[in-house]
């Protein structure tokens, strides 16, 4: 059975830090123009918090921009969510946490105002993010469609946190990237990669020029293209999702051949990975499917 979910991937400018969040409801509002059914709308890496233009992405401006999780600035992009009625990804946002630590944190509003998910990002881009790291990955399962795994811009770069993301049943990679340098070339590479040895959607969505470098991407589990933005220009990617293809994929295999994780047969070994302490087991290999079938 399809599950279709029909979605917008926004790339845009960063707005500036402390802007009225009534400027990003409206520009929620024009996004859906252009698929007004969108059940998901999705917005860079730290979109609420640009700094100027160019964005320099100061320490002491997200420091002092910082706001815990129950915070007035959650609490109105909750509403945003509910008046429009959408899953709602508002790019990530400057978290302060209990301990006093700076995360970046990537939230999945729901279409009743709720924080359905949080994400802290594992791995900043180090030396130049201020960001302390956080330690768990996180799944969300958005209602009637499927579920999204959480991971933001540089964690791409780290096979592991994708083969997670899957391992734990999400069907779709949600990405979302403030990637300015000229390295987004090897982004487009990796978000088709990803999705290919996960058997995962993967929804990249990148900030616009002038502080991105753009060319976001939505990519399906056999590594085809959906949609993408060819420059750095604003735009707004529409696609329909449907997530039920990821276990058509794993059970059929990519391009008809692959079955990634089908490879171990019962009885088998366990392979060990000194780097992670730790072990492949065939026993437990297989991510758990929505539907709570095996793939045989």
């Amino acid at each position: 059975m399809s599950r279709i979910l029909p979605l917008i991937a926004a790339q845009a400018p960063p707005r500036l830090i402390g802007e009225p969040l009534t400027h990003f409801a409206t520009e929620v509002q024009a996004a859906l123009t252009h698929e007004p059914d969108a059940r998901l709308v999705v917005f860079p890496e730290l979109h609420l918090f640009g700094d100027g233009a160019p964005d320099q992405q100061r320490a002491e401006a997200l420091q002092a921009s910082a706001e815990p999780l129950a915070g007035p600035r959650v609490r109105g992009l909750q509403q945003i969510a509910a008046d429009l009625g959408i899953w709602l990804v508002p790019g990530s946002i400057c978290e302060r946490g209990e301990g006093g630590q700076l995360f970046n944190t990537q939230l999945v509003l729901s279409p009743d105002g709720g924080i359905a998910g949080f994400y802290r990002k594992i791995f900043p881009w180090r030396p130049f993010e201020p960001y302390d790291p956080g330690h768990e990955f996180v799944t969300v399962d958005l209602d009637g469609f499927g579920r999204a795994g959480l991971n933001i811009c540089y964690d791409a770069w780290f096979p592991e946190v994708t083969r997670q993301l899957a391992w734990m049943g999400a069907e779709v990679i949600i990405n979302v990237v403030k990637t300015t340098t000229p390295d987004r070339e090897q982004e487009l590479v990796l978000a088709r990669a990803n999705a290919i040895t996960n058997q995962v959607f993967v929804v990249s969505v990148n900030c616009a020029g002038p502080t991105g470098q753009g060319r976001s991407i939505v990519v399906d589990p056999e590594g085809r293209v959906i949609t993408e933005a060819p420059t750095a220009e604003p735009a707004v990617l529409t696609a329909q999702l449907d997530l039920s293809a990821v276990e058509h994929v794993r059970r059929h295999g990519t391009a008809g051949l692959n079955r990634m994780w089908s490879q171990f047969r019962p009885g088998e070994p366990a392979i060990e990975l000194p780097v992670y302490q730790g072990r492949i087991d065939p026993a437990t290999w297989t991510p758990v499917l929505r539907s709570s079938r095996s793939i045989s």
